[in-house]
């Protein structure tokens, strides 16, 4: 890999440290439960189900019933209605049909549910409507993409067989990919599985669109990995590919290019180490050097110092110096000896040269519960990216980005015709001030949650920026986006 003073080339003026508000107060009362199938989960779904511009959320209770949370407005939120859902791990929203209101797709530990969207934020389950198959697995990952302009094919990762009397360890459950026909949708087995807890289909480091999936080797223990599943040949890589064989207790996975290359790199949660694997030009990758400051493998703050376990994991601009920083969930399965008990999230904002520091403490995130899933999403419309923890057990947490002297921003929605209608699958770069970001606009990775939602840049103190989207289908747009623009709106 190239050496870290690769970002120093942005140049960007030194802001302020970034500082949140506790505003968890202002939540309608939700708790993520349950025994051992709810050890994992606890994803958060984040979308604007009313169009009204202001990010709202579906969270999976486990054991308690999963709860629908409207923003109306200025950090207030009252709970929606929603079909009675028990046995939710996460959720990710989708527009399933192509209409004009975003679908959520509901994991389950038993059947899982497609709740169609409708005006004010409406759903309804429709499930059998759309020929969705269904079963009582124990599911907890997934991702979506579209092949043409109908509808997507989606791909739901399974945790352990509960039916295998020999289980749970070495008992890993295949995986499922749900693939459109006239009939509604196909399910074919994607195995073998080894138990992922989080699945992204995007572009790989050599460009070609993958699935990759973060797998849980607690339970397949020996003789699984980590997966990248080629899409178009419908193949697993392996070490023909250059594909490393690597196990981890993989639980997250997020996705952005932090160097410039136009190539993403991969953030992986696991127990102990967090690995940044650092995209190369010949498609593959390496893992990033130590120095780099994003292994977060032990708690930050306190005296715990057993190795940390890592969850949800999301790349965002908090102070908008148009460099990516990255929050990770942290906390202990629920009582395991070997790991931290009081597990700090960490808030890791980039530095110029490419390295991370730890503001978690000083900016007011780093709480001690058991956090699994998260969301990066500006609540308020102020520009500024604020922050919602979901709590294995504890309450759900939200937190107010009060950071001062932020830079200059801008936001860039995509809408085009047909059944993708949100574009999944575009390329988003953004030229300001001598500084690209690049963005892939998917659906997938984080931990058993996901975000749909207009895309935010952070654009330091450049005034306005060139955006060039290229769309699903290879061809390109380019505007020009003013700094502070709410809502700017591409279409092909």
């Amino acid at each position: 890999m190239r050496g870290l003073g690769f970002m120093a080339l942005l140049a960007t003026p030194a802001l302020a440290d970034p500082q949140f508000l506790d505003m968890s107060a202002n939540l309608p009362p939700h708790t993520y439960d349950g025994g051992w199938e709810h050890f994992v989960g606890g994803g958060l779904a984040v979308f604007d189900c009313n169009d009204d511009g202001l990010p709202d959320v579906f969270a999976a209770g486990g054991t308690n019933p999963a709860t629908l949370i409207v923003n109306t407005g200025d950090f207030t939120f009252q709970q929606g209605d929603i079909p009675a859902l028990l046995g939710v791990t996460g959720a990710y929203p989708i527009n399933i049909d192509g209409d004009a209101y975003t679908d959520l797709f509901v994991l389950r530990a038993g059947a899982n549910v497609a709740l169609r969207g409708g005006p004010d934020c409406a759903f309804s389950d429709a499930t059998r409507d759309w020929g969705i198959p269904t079963y009582t697995r124990w599911s907890t990952a997934f991702s979506a993409w579209w092949t043409d302009d109908g509808h997507p094919t989606m791909a739901v990762g399974n945790y352990v067989d509960r039916t295998d009397p020999d289980g749970p360890f070495e008992a890993c459950d295949d995986n499922t990919i749900l693939v459109p026909d006239d009939r509604g949708y196909a399910a074919q087995t994607l195995a073998p599985g080894f138990c992922p807890l989080s699945m992204l289909a995007a572009q790989d480091a050599s460009g070609r669109q993958m699935l990759r999936l973060s797998n849980d080797r607690h339970y397949y223990v020996t003789g699984g990995s980590e997966q990248m599943w080629d899409i178009a040949a419908g193949r697993f890589l392996d070490e023909r590919d250059g594909w490393a064989d690597v196990s981890l207790w993989g639980m997250g996975i997020a996705s952005r290019d932090i160097t410039g290359d136009g190539r993403d790199e991969v953030m992986l949660t696991s127990m102990g180490d967090q690995v940044l694997q650092i995209a190369q030009a010949d498609g593959t990758y390496q893992a990033a050097p130590f120095s780099i400051g994003t292994y977060a493998q032990r708690p930050h703050i306190g005296d715990d110092g057993r190795p940390s376990t890592g969850w949800h994991a999301e790349f965002g601009d908090i102070n908008n110096d148009a460099r990516a920083d990255l929050f990770i969930a942290k906390g202990n399965v629920d009582q395991m000896p070997g790991m931290a008990m009081a597990d700090p999230n960490n808030l890791l904002m980039q530095n110029a040269d490419g390295t991370f520091r730890e503001e978690a403490g000083a900016a007011g995130v780093a709480t001690t519960q058991r956090s699994r899933g998260a969301a990066l999403a500006d609540f308020d419309g102020d520009g500024r990216l604020d922050l919602i923890v979901s709590n294995r057990r504890a309450p759900l947490e939200i937190y107010r980005n009060t950071t001062s002297a932020t830079g200059k921003w801008t936001t860039v929605a995509l809408r085009q015709s047909g059944g993708n209608r949100d574009a999944i699958g575009a390329v988003i770069m953004v030229d300001a001030a001598g500084v690209t970001q690049r963005v892939q606009h998917t659906i997938g990775g984080g931990h058993a949650g996901g975000q749909v939602l207009p895309r935010h840049f952070g654009l330091a103190d450049a005034t306005q920026a060139d955006v060039t989207v290229t769309w699903p289908d290879g061809t390109t747009t380019t505007i020009q986006a003013r700094a502070g623009e709410r809502l700017l709106v591409i279409k092909p």
